[in-house]
Formats: structure tokens, C-alpha cells, sequence
């Protein structure tokens, strides 16, 4: 169970948004480098990072501040926005980003995931973005008709590295994680499932810890770090005992 500490960046900054809502923003850090190195001295052995404004753009829009990141921890980072072509994912990966994250494309263009995932094995996960059980696109500006389970089948046999599940009404809000709709997807697919969107306390890094969720790969949380209601040394502790 993989502990990843998030940072999402939005014009150079490390913010959090409520419900993925550009406008309701908290600026955390003006120096997401620094923000990454704290992390990686908590002893947090993944990064998460998302071009927000990328997101929103549809191609990268924060790279000052991801290669900062990289040039400043040793540990393996993720990153996702932004994402949606072939020379983006090469460019990323050349630059030292572990895995990428493809979230829209997966959608609008599934071949585009088949590809990368082929020339890049390990190396590209998918992120599902859900309202209700249905898949958000354009930084999570539209919902679309697509089940968030249909998506994850579609990319069953094309060697993707991991999904990322969000549920949107819950992200940034401290409200805990959608145990049933996660955990169900990990059961539907084959993929491994990282689970994201509302990770919020002590209570919820205990919940990870109950055997049901042991086949989640990991989960993501963002607030509640920031905010002091996750204390790392003591989560990652206790998420170290669970594996024994």
C-alpha cells in the first residue's frame, strides 16, 4: 500500500481546490520543490503531481515548476494534466517523471493510451475521474455518459500501470474516501487501483489498513497533509505494520 502525498500546482504554486473548482484554490506553498522535499523527507516514497492549469489547457502549462521538483528529490514522481499526446509523454519521461498520468485522452482517445502504454511499459497510468459513478473530463469541467468501470475495461489489455481513481465530490473536502465505489472498481478490473479524492485522517489511513482494501495499490492525499490531519510519520508507520 503506496502512501502518495500530493501536489497539485496551478501558476507555479502548490494549491488544493475543493471539487476540483479553479476558483476555490488554497495556496499551500509557493515552492512546490521545496513542498516535494518535504515529502521526501517524511519518508513518503512517491510523489503525486497534476498540472492543474495543464489539465484545463490540455497540454503542459507548469513545467518550470515539475522540473524544479525533479531536479530537487530522488524519489519517483508521478504527473498528470495536460497530457494528451505521444511527445508530451516522451518529453516527460525523458525529464525523469516515473509514470505519467493520462486522464482526458483516455476518453477522447483511447488509442492514444494503447500506444504510450506499448511504448512505454509501466510507465502510464490511467486517471478516472468520476461524478456519480460517471467519467469527468476537460479538468473536470464536463461529465460525460461513459461508467467509470466501462473506461477501466477498456484498457485491460493494454498494459496500463495503474489507476487513478477520483471521486470528484470528494476531493479537497476532507470527507473521507468512497470506500465502495474504489474498492468495487479494483475488484472490476484487473489493473491495479490507486485511490484518490478525500483521503482525510488517521481514521481513513486505518481504513486502508482493513483487509477488504488491501487490493487498492495506494491512495493519494493532499488537504489533509497539508492541513495537519495526517501525520506522516505516523500514517506511513501504521500502513508499514498492515503490510506484515
Amino acid at each position: 500500500m503506496i502512501l502518495f502525498p500530493a501536489i497539485d500546482l496551478k501558476e507555479g504554486r502548490c494549491v488544493r481546490l475543493k471539487q476540483g473548482d479553479m476558483e476555490q484554490a488554497t495556496i499551500f506553498n509557493d515552492d512546490p520543490a521545496a513542498q516535494a522535499a518535504t515529502f521526501e523527507a517524511q519518508g513518503f516514497q512517491w510523489l503525486h503531481v497534476v498540472d492543474l492549469d495543464g489539465a484545463f489547457a490540455g497540454k503542459p502549462m507548469n513545467a518550470g515548476a515539475v522540473e524544479a521538483i525533479l531536479k530537487r528529490v530522488a524519489f519517483p514522481v508521478q504527473l498528470g494534466g495536460g497530457i494528451r499526446d505521444m511527445k508530451t509523454v516522451e518529453g516527460w519521461l525523458k525529464k525523469g517523471i516515473a509514470r505519467v498520468i493520462i486522464g482526458t485522452a483516455a476518453v477522447r482517445d483511447p488509442a492514444f493510451v494503447r500506444e504510450a502504454a506499448k511504448a512505454f511499459p509501466g510507465k502510464v497510468a490511467v486517471g478516472i475521474d468520476a461524478r456519480d459513478g460517471y467519467v469527468a473530463v476537460e479538468g473536470w469541467a464536463e461529465t460525460s455518459a461513459l461508467a467509470a468501470d466501462d473506461l477501466g475495461r477498456r484498457f485491460e489489455d493494454a498494459g496500463v500501470a495503474a489507476i487513478i481513481y477520483t471521486d470528484i465530490a470528494r476531493d479537497g473536502m476532507l470527507q473521507g474516501i468512497n470506500w465502495d465505489g474504489t474498492i468495487g472498481l479494483a475488484h472490476a478490473l484487473s489493473i491495479p487501483v490507486i485511490a484518490s479524492g478525500g483521503l482525510a485522517s488517521m481514521a481513513d489511513i486505518e481504513r486502508l489498513c482493513a483487509p477488504d482494501a488491501a487490493i487498492l495499490e495506494g491512495a493519494i492525499t493532499g488537504r489533509a497533509l497539508y492541513d495537519g490531519r495526517i501525520d506522516p510519520a505516523a500514517a506511513l508507520a501504521r500502513l508499514a505494520d498492515a503490510r506484515h
